[in-house]
């Protein structure tokens, strides 16, 4: 099969498109001829040997949308042509995949291969820490850092879905004019305001943080009592300096990180579970949608992290694999 491999941490560059073996798979796996992939900040980090995580696989790609091959003998509901898309540890940018049957679910008939590769990692996160971890009530109010990303533009859509008001920041008009549609209710521009000072009057109930350690004053700030700050990246550094805890016991907040790739199977599966149970029927009503910015043939992968880097897009990047 055609594969795209990591030759070694670095730029981009380091990504080639090669020939590689096809994969096998386990009783309770299906191997799938891959349609479409998509990419993540973690295929960027991994790429540069940033990620924590001691697995490695030369081929990226955390999420996949195309066509059951082979389903094995404990696959149980699955057979041979069947549409499906899911997340995987790795193994995305390439011809043929392999997919627990645990987190396979069936592409809605509406939405092309592209349209459902941009759901899988993100829709999961944005469901997860809105309400597995940040336990969002309706009501209440969430801050959405990096609004206009594949994971912000699921988790705009999910908030309102829970009847919560929403405020996010981007870094231009144009990104915040797209989360204005998907349902922002308020929109800052982080280069030019500081976000603390404008939700001075409302603060958030819960806060979904890309950045990290360069937000960490103004994320405390601006959460109300028994607040609830939740880690999902590091694009603004990891380290703290001359941090007081007060806050945290004087606001009684909570802070909880995640990383969903680095979760059991167990732990996906459920989280798969209750995507199907209540995502799945909005995206088959068209109530909610995935966001494609660009989708990019898979020999251009290299362009496409250039494009994610450059921080142009406005939800999820796609990559094309086989008609």
């Amino acid at each position: 099969m055609r594969a795209i491999t990591l030759q070694g941490f670095g730029g981009p560059e380091k990504l080639k498109l090669e020939e590689s073996d096809k994969p096998k798979i386990k009783p309770d796996e299906i191997l799938v001829a891959v349609k479409a992939s998509a990419i993540n900040r973690a295929d960027i980090e991994k790429r540069k040997g940033n990620y924590p995580s001691s697995d490695f696989d030369p081929i990226l790609g955390l999420e996949i949308a195309g066509v059951v091959e082979e389903a094995g003998e404990e696959a149980y509901g699955w057979e041979k042509g069947d549409r499906i898309f899911g997340l995987i540890p790795s193994g995305g940018y390439a011809e043929y995949a392999v997919l627990n049957s645990k987190l396979a679910m069936p592409i809605p008939e509406h939405l092309s291969y592209e349209e459902a590769a941009a759901v899988p990692e993100v829709f999961l996160t944005a469901y997860q820490t809105l309400h597995w971890l940040g336990e969002l009530k309706q009501g209440e109010t969430v801050l959405i850092h990096a609004g206009a990303s594949g994971v912000g533009t699921a988790a705009i859509q999910l908030a309102k879905q829970a009847g919560a008001t929403v405020a996010v920041t981007a870094g231009s008009q144009e990104k915040l004019d797209f989360c204005k549609e998907l349902g922002a209710d308020i929109t800052i521009n982080y280069k030019e305001e500081d976000f603390a000072e404008k939700l001075a009057d409302t603060g958030a109930d819960v806060i979904l943080d890309f950045i990290g350690a360069t937000y960490w004053n103004q994320n405390i700030k601006t959460l109300k009592t028994d607040g609830r700050l939740i880690l999902i990246g590091f694009l603004g550094g990891t380290e703290l300096e001359n941090v007081s805890i007060m806050p945290l016991l004087a606001k009684r907040l909570h802070v909880k990180g995640t990383l969903l790739s680095t979760r059991s199977i167990d732990y996906k599966a459920r989280l798969t579970a209750d995507l199907i149970d209540n995502v799945l029927p909005l995206l088959e009503s068209k109530a909610i949608k995935p966001i494609v910015d660009k989708v990019f043939p898979l020999a251009e992968v290299s362009d496409s992290h250039e494009y994610m880097e450059s921080n142009k897009n406005t939800g999820k990047i796609v990559l094309h694999v086989a008609d």
